[in-house]
């Protein structure tokens, strides 16, 4: 297991010297503060509002006993994550929309109403793939023979 867990380390070191060696050779460097202040964004929001979400999210379907299986939760809190991760890739869309750019096919959507199909289809498959778990675990086991008749 140690041995894996170096394996896995290393590769991950390899990677991110990797992305470093990238980023420094094609970006210019007056960018690079840019870069990291997004990189710095992405970090505060997936540890100030997505990691509490989907962790309330996860007690408080637990809450509800044993209702709930351990499938429906990690259903339930795929689905946000899935939704907050388009969400992050569309504010900023959304967001530029506002300023009007001079070449109308830079941002041809409205990504807003987009982002809030996206939501609700997200939200009803959600609910579909939890309930068809819920139902497919409250279906008795069928029994089987008895041995005790040797």
């Amino acid at each position: 297991m140690r041995g894996i867990r170096l394996v896995l380390v290393g590769i991950g070191v390899l990677l991110l010297a990797w992305g470093a060696f990238v980023l420094f050779d094609s970006v210019r460097l007056t960018r690079i503060p840019g870069v990291a202040l997004w990189i710095a964004a992405a970090i505060v929001l997936h540890d100030a509002i997505l990691a509490p979400i989907v962790f309330a999210l996860g007690l408080a379907l637990r809450r509800v006993g044993r209702r709930a299986t351990g499938m429906v939760i990690a259903i339930v809190q795929g689905g946000v994550v899935v939704g907050s991760l388009v969400s992050l890739v569309a504010v900023p869309l959304i967001v530029a929309e506002n300023f009007a750019p001079a070449n109308p096919t830079v941002l041809p959507l409205n990504y807003g109403l987009n982002l809030g199909i996206f939501w609700i289809v997200l939200a009803l498959v959600t609910a579909a793939l939890s309930v068809g778990v819920f139902l497919r675990w409250r279906q008795p086991v069928a029994a089987l023979p008895d041995d005790s008749g040797r």
